[in-house]
């Protein structure tokens, strides 16, 4: 079923809602595990060691997923594509600018995953054909994995859920990264590189922050497929179970491999180590499951470009696919950890707001958001979160920014909202 022609702003009928927790768990372990998650992985090892690191990457993924599922249950409870859902909460005009900023973000994140595919492959062609072959173009594979990830776009989330990752892909994923910590408690000294600290030059709160981004990079996007959910709790046990062991399971793999057999002197020197372990067939196995990564970013940015212009999911899937794969082709794969840092300062304190207007304001309710074109109350909330990030990121930031501005956003929308919805019902 190609759920692409699905209206953004419309519900999903209630007899379309066919994902159960193994399906979403299938997802999101599977959205959990890349070659971006084990880069990540690598930015972290030198600065927080492998003590550390693993525990900013296990703190960060815990409290990120928890919002993760959450905002998830938002969308099994109101059928809505995740901009539509924001419309409650903001109002009707309020949501356009968190769509054009998921879009900005997700056309990033699809030409990253582009480009970290591209590299992948590369390196593999390289091992396998040597430097002359003509397997080991990087534009070709920019060309592949663009046009491969576009097509999954257009085709829509259950088509690729339901028929391609339950079936088989989700178990050649477990094979292969079950081989990859196998190889690395074999060959690697673990107890020499827990016993060795970082070099200090990362603190252990900008880890936290980095390590939480990732889950909170899918918050702005989790409903276009939770909308398909049957049941609250199976969408949120789902959802938060799978992307949490894949997402510290790969980030884990990526610190031990960094610090264990990377050359800090090769610029990719993650994808070298990877690709000199099992023939390079891991690396290989999960660089194709990277393409529902970047499947996801395509779909998403779509579905929220649907509420901006009159045009169908399809049609803005292969126009954003193409962009993606534009910039993949003449773009190098950079540091992204201020890209990380700015989505956390963003959707964190945005998403704040949000749960407390759907739990506990509105108590779940759809029908008592206010039909306005403007929600005040929550843009004044989500706009005093951001700035309370950008504070702490550069005045104080040994201590973290994330928390801190979910939270006070969280708590100002409680305040403001009371008068906002009573004044509100009572106009009704």
């Amino acid at each position: 079923m190609n759920t692409s022609s699905y209206s953004p702003h419309h519900a999903v009928p209630l007899d379309r809602r066919v994902f159960g927790a193994r399906d979403l768990f299938s997802l999101w372990f599977s959205l959990g595990i890349g070659l971006m998650v084990l880069q990540l992985g690598a930015l972290l090892a030198p600065g927080l060691g492998l003590s550390g690191a693993l525990l900013a990457i296990v703190c960060g993924t815990a409290v990120g997923v928890l919002l993760l599922g959450s905002v998830a249950v938002i969308g099994c409870d109101t059928g809505l594509s995740a901009m539509s859902a924001l419309k409650l909460s903001l109002g009707r005009r309020g949501a356009v600018l968190p769509a054009l900023l998921n879009l900005l973000q997700l056309v990033g994140w699809g030409a990253f995953e582009i480009i970290v595919m591209r590299d992948a492959a590369s390196v593999l062609a390289v091992r396998a054909f040597g430097e002359g072959s003509l397997l080991n173009s990087p534009m070709l594979w920019t060309l592949f994995f663009g046009g491969l990830a576009t097509l999954l776009a257009v085709t829509g989330p259950l088509t690729f859920v339901r028929r391609i990752l339950r079936k088989w892909g989700i178990w050649l994923l477990l094979g292969a990264c079950l081989w990859l910590t196998w190889n690395l408690f074999d060959k690697a000294d673990l107890a020499t590189l827990w016993a060795r600290p970082g070099d200090g030059s990362m603190p252990f709160a900008l880890g936290f922050d980095i390590a939480i981004a990732m889950p909170l990079s899918w918050l702005p996007l989790i409903a276009d497929y939770s909308r398909f959910g049957k049941a609250a709790g199976r969408v949120f046990g789902g959802t938060a179970l799978g992307f949490f062991l894949g997402n510290v399971w790969l980030m884990s793999l990526g610190v031990g491999y960094t610090l264990a057999f990377a050359d800090s002197s090769e610029v990719n020197a993650l994808l070298l180590a990877l690709a000199g372990a099992g023939l390079g067939i891991p690396l290989l196995l999960i660089l194709l499951d990277e393409t529902e990564n970047a499947f996801a970013d395509i779909h998403s940015a779509a579905v929220s470009s649907g509420i901006l212009v009159p045009f169908k999911v399809e049609h803005l899937a292969l126009a954003i696919g193409a962009l993606c794969t534009l910039i993949a082709w003449f773009a190098p794969l950079a540091e992204y950890q201020s890209f990380l840092l700015l989505i956390g300062s963003v959707f964190a304190p945005l998403f704040g707001v949000v749960l407390v207007d759907h739990f506990i304001l509105r108590r779940r309710d759809a029908a008592r958001a206010p039909n306005v074109a403007l929600r005040w109350d929550t843009l004044v909330a989500w706009g005093s979160g951001v700035l309370i990030f950008h504070l702490l990121a550069n005045l104080v930031p040994h201590i973290g920014a994330s928390l801190p501005a979910l939270f006070s956003a969280a708590a100002l929308q409680w305040v403001l909202g009371r008068f906002s919805l009573a004044r509100a019902g009572t106009a009704a």
